[in-house]
């Protein structure tokens, strides 16, 4: 067989030798001379420089968002646009200062100039404010940053078993997780119950949850979701199951919402203890893309064995490869999970893999408003 009769019989082979060629092309002086000047070619070129230089200076516009999330700076001009004059000694800083970092934040959308010194709101800074969460997260990536500044050593490493990361979510290198003081779970327990609010709304605006008897929400923090849940469902019975130092924070939480007669919380280790039977419908939000795949199956199998034949469990999470966010998986969570220690962004059909070793045959992808955020997954032990 011929070189070219090989190609023309190898779809990927043809596939192989475009990209080899174009990659040529966007490494030769010469073209890239020539194509800038072109004025199709000189979009590309304008478009390709912007992205490469906010990869490079990436951090550097987390920081400013660090710093306006630090200083208050939304809520600050939440109620209107205020002078830099005005601005300068609520930030305690110097009006140059105040000055610089308004620019940066314009530059980033996250305000607008509204005028000569005066600077409100941007579109960015708005979506900040109704969102908390992702202010709390801003705040907690301060301890990512520390993991992660030296990469490369994280990669060749063992797993960053004593990272900053493996020691904020404490259950994830303890040699007896229900023996963790409430100390030791607060600060990453108020982290998810501020964040569950950005995929709550998400998953309960894909699935009516209402035509359902009890709600058992595995691993499920402070209640967060449960609470999102009895909003939208207001007969259904709720359960949660966690550490029994976080159940205890649960308990306060629900409690002040009026939940505790609809809630029974049980503490435990669902690595270890099986679950509470007696609810119909399961949740898994942001939860098994924290473990190996050996863990994450054995969670997988005692959610089967806890729910009745025709239960469904919803597994909710930012998933590896999901069209048009592949960083938030592939890139983001990725090297997040890395640092922790443990766990993996998986893509959908390798969670799915894992609901089908467990007893879940039939799986189904539900559309959400912010795949970004969380995808859903549907699974049932009957079709």
């Amino acid at each position: 067989m011929t070189h070219s009769t090989a190609l023309a019989l190898n779809p990927s082979a043809i596939h192989d030798k475009w990209l080899a060629f174009r990659d040529r092309l966007l490494t030769s002086p010469v073209f890239l001379r020539h194509a800038k000047r072109a004025p199709f070619g000189s979009r590309i070129a304008k478009r390709r420089a912007r992205a490469l230089f906010d990869l490079c200076a990436g951090f550097v516009y987390s920081q400013v968002l660090r710093s306006c999330v630090e200083l208050k700076v939304f809520e600050l001009l939440a109620s209107g646009p205020q002078r830099v004059a005005d601005l300068a000694p609520r930030l305690a800083l110097s009006e140059d200062a105040t000055r610089q970092l308004m620019l940066a934040a314009v530059s980033l959308e996250l305000l607008e100039r509204r005028g000569d010194d005066r600077f409100g709101l941007g579109v960015l800074g708005s979506a900040m404010l109704a969102n908390p969460g992702v202010g709390a997260m801003v705040a907690h990536h301060e301890i990512l940053y520390n993991d992660l500044k030296d990469p490369v050593a994280l990669l060749r490493g063992d797993g960053a078993s004593a990272s900053d990361l493996s020691r904020y979510w404490a259950y994830s290198d303890a040699r007896d997780p229900k023996q963790l003081r409430e100390a030791s779970v607060s600060s990453y327990s108020a982290l998810m119950t501020a964040s569950v609010s950005l995929v709550a709304e998400e998953i309960i605006d894909a699935y009516p949850i209402e035509q359902y008897q009890c709600l058992l929400d595995i691993g499920g923090g402070e209640g967060g979701f449960l609470q999102a849940a009895a909003r939208r469902a207001p007969k259904l019975r709720l359960m949660l199951f966690d550490l029994p130092a976080v159940v205890e924070r649960a308990r306060t939480r629900l409690a002040g919402a009026g939940l505790s007669q609809r809630a029974t919380l049980v503490g435990g280790d669902f690595f270890t203890d099986e679950l509470p039977r007696g609810a119909d419908l399961a949740s898994l939000v942001r939860v098994i893309h924290d473990h190996d795949d050996e863990h994450a199956l054995c969670l997988l199998r005692a959610v089967r064995r806890a729910l009745p034949a025709n239960g469904i469990l919803l597994l909710a999470e930012p998933m590896a490869g999901t069209t048009g966010a592949e960083p938030v998986g592939d890139a983001y969570f990725s090297f997040y999970l890395r640092a922790m220690g443990h766990g993996r962004a998986r893509t959908r059909g390798e969670i799915e893999a894992l609901l089908h070793q467990a007893g879940f045959p039939y799986v189904r992808l539900l559309p959400t408003q912010l795949p970004l955020q969380t995808q859903l997954l549907m699974a049932s032990p009957r079709g």
